[in-house]
């Protein structure tokens, strides 16, 4: 029996080394240091679904495919054959997916591989999941179309049990469309010429793709939302195939204590009772287990793993009558950065787990409590480790169908004592004719309240997302008080960042939200604070260039830059020495720009391929606790 362990292990390293010497990433960029960590028999190899975890029969499809570029007005007819091989889920333009080839708008790629279905799968449904897909995606299996998807940042799932032939060998296809800002499709910050703020195109698959095998009566998906002023969890379960007489029951743990249970015949409106909740916050993020079963005559049918955080995000008035953005009923002021979540050898993908966790504890380390996570969305692990490290996230919704309005930032400002308004960035006076609201097709439109409620739902478990911001600079911003309306109702449990920097339609947001480079400085709480919470959604951008981990060589920029450290960090701590004034004045939040430099930008705490940071790690945690004190605000 040991010897054919041995064997079998030998097997496997072996297999793994002819694929690694298969696969290379394609060179001339910088890479982070987990890229030498990338094995092509098993990139990614971690369960993908954290709040929806069933720890059997499931398979990771990451790894090596066939894949080809052919042009889109060949039609969808399956290719006969392909070109060579890719790296799953790095996009085809990055380094790590080993191709680095551009597709555009004119084209498509495809996708194939042969995979490996056992008996034990075949029981019951099997489904092929898709944690994402830039942008139109068709499925196939077996030459058999199965399934359809628009959208790049929401996760999808097809059942294929019907396409099943017999034998454990089956084929799986992809065909990816993706107009990048050619489109009105939701797009973020990519664009087929980068360049600026702008980055490389991301087409095609970019995260985890996995096999699920499920009972014919299952589990699809669970909706948990806490309320800490009731001390009770409401929780919704979607189930399938249920049966008369059937019971879902749900059930919260701390650690091996069952706090509550409750059971449904059909998962509607359980209410969990969960007496004087350990609460969940940046200073203490403790998050209850929850288990949810379907019982069919006593015995489980199907099972499931989840968590949960007793935590509550909300805005109320100090003593001096200003709007403050409470956590748990009390206010503390977030800070973060601008976190964009690219990677120079993987783009929108992190090479590795590691990296992925990276970035979250590295913020948390520097004394942020908060993130911004800008025009992008990530995989789900990365909410999951800001759940489990405690650290607020503001998430974004990725812009797309830019052009056709102005960006206005049409606010009176106030500035720490001293300091004089720099207003050559801001539109004082509205002129006739200008368009702030953009007037997109029905078309876009649809694409844009699609991916948005796609993104929130498959969001919402997370504890750690506190605001929602629909829309950033004016960048494709339309119909802004129905959106925010709609964005509310969407999800009454979270704040609503209507507008971050720019278009403001005053009153219509909970959240009056400034972009001021350098900084700080915040809306004149004189006019706004009785209404709206008052924040600094941007400021800072100081960069500095280091030699050998740049992207690009020239033109690289930051919005004030320095040549070397000491200098960077002297100006960093006077603007958050002076934050402290604003926060007494009614400031609320403050978003620094910018976690990484990402392509020619240079104003990173760290270099793009995370190897340097700019900034000394102890002074800086230091320096940001000061942000932090309770005796800044009469409540």
């Amino acid at each position: 029996m040991k010897k054919k362990m041995f064997y079998l292990l030998f097997a496997a390293v072996i297999g793994a080394t002819g694929l690694n010497a298969q696969w290379k990433p394609v060179s001339g960029k910088i890479t982070t240091p987990w890229a030498e960590k990338v094995n092509a028999a098993s990139p990614l190899p971690e369960y993908p679904r954290p709040q929806l975890v069933r720890n059997h029969n499931w398979k990771n499809l990451n790894g090596l495919w066939q894949y080809t570029v052919l042009p889109k007005s060949g039609g969808d007819a399956i290719p006969g054959q392909y070109e060579g091989d890719i790296l799953v889920p790095y996009a085809i333009e990055s380094a790590l997916s080993g191709v680095g080839k551009t597709v555009g708008k004119d084209s498509v790629l495809w996708y194939n591989r042969i995979i490996e279905v056992p008996a034990s799968m075949r029981k019951g449904k099997l489904f092929l999941h898709f944690g994402a897909v830039d942008w139109a995606a068709q499925i196939y299996v077996n030459g058999i179309k199965v399934g359809e998807h628009e959208g790049g940042y929401d996760p999808f799932s097809i059942d294929i049990t019907a396409a099943l032939k017999k034998g454990t060998r089956q084929s799986v296809t992809v065909r990816v469309w993706d107009p990048t800002d050619d489109g009105p499709q939701p797009a973020g910050k990519q664009v087929k010429n980068p360049h600026g703020i702008w980055y490389t195109p991301v087409t095609g698959i970019w995260q985890t793709v996995w096999l699920e095998s499920v009972p014919e009566t299952y589990i699809v998906s669970t909706k948990q939302t806490p309320d800490i002023d009731q001390q009770q969890l409401q929780v919704t379960v979607n189930a399938a195939g249920l049966q008369p007489g059937d019971e879902i029951q749900v059930s919260a743990w701390d650690g091996k204590k069952q706090v509550a249970t409750q059971a449904s015949a059909d998962g509607q409106h359980i209410v969990l009772r969960i007496p004087d909740p350990k609460l969940w916050s940046p200073q203490a993020p403790f998050l209850y287990d929850l288990k949810v079963a379907v019982k069919r005559k006593g015995k489980n049918v199907d099972e499931v793993t989840s968590y949960f955080g007793m935590r509550k995000i909300s805005m109320a008035k100090d003593a001096n009558g200003i709007q403050r953005l409470m956590l748990n009923n009390q206010f503390l002021f977030q800070y973060g950065p601008l976190d964009q979540g690219w990677w120079p050898d993987g783009l929108y993908t992190a090479p590795t787990d590691e990296a992925l966790k990276f970035d979250v504890e590295q913020t948390k380390a520097l004394g942020f409590n908060m993130i911004r996570k800008h025009i992008k969305i990530e995989p789900a692990r990365w909410y999951h480790y800001c759940d489990q490290l405690g650290v607020l996230v503001w998430q974004d919704m990725p812009s797309g169908d830019r052009g056709g309005n102005i960006w206005s930032q049409q606010l009176r400002v106030k500035m720490p004592a001293g300091k004089k308004v720099d207003d050559s960035h801001l539109l004082k006076a509205q002129v006739p004719g200008l368009v702030f609201d953009k007037d997109r097709s029905a078309a876009s439109e649809a694409f844009y309240r699609k991916e948005w409620t796609a993104i929130m739902e498959a969001l919402h478990n997370y504890p750690s997302i506190v605001i929602w911001v629909p829309f950033n600079e004016a960048w494709g911003q339309f119909k802004t008080k129905e959106i925010v309306d709609w964005t509310m109702k969407q999800d009454p449990s979270r704040i609503v960042n209507g507008m971050s920097g720019g278009n403001f339609f005053v009153g219509v947001s909970p959240v009056v939200d400034l972009h001021y480079y350098p900084g700080p400085a915040m809306p004149d709480p004189e006019i706004y604070g009785q209404k709206q919470i008052l924040v600094l959604g941007e400021f800072g951008g100081l960069g500095l260039p280091v030699k050998e981990h740049l992207w690009l060589d020239k033109g690289n920029w930051g919005y004030r830059s320095f040549d070397n450290n000491e200098k960077l960090f002297e100006q960093y701590s006077e603007m958050i020495s002076s934050i402290p004034d604003l926060i007494k004045w009614g400031l609320s939040a403050a978003v620094y720009t910018q976690t990484t430099d990402v392509e020619i930008e240079t104003n990173g705490l760290f270099t793009y391929d995370r190897k340097v940071l700019k900034f000394p790690k102890d002074k800086m945690f230091r320096l940001h606790q000061q942000l932090y004190n309770k005796g800044l605000v009469s409540q």
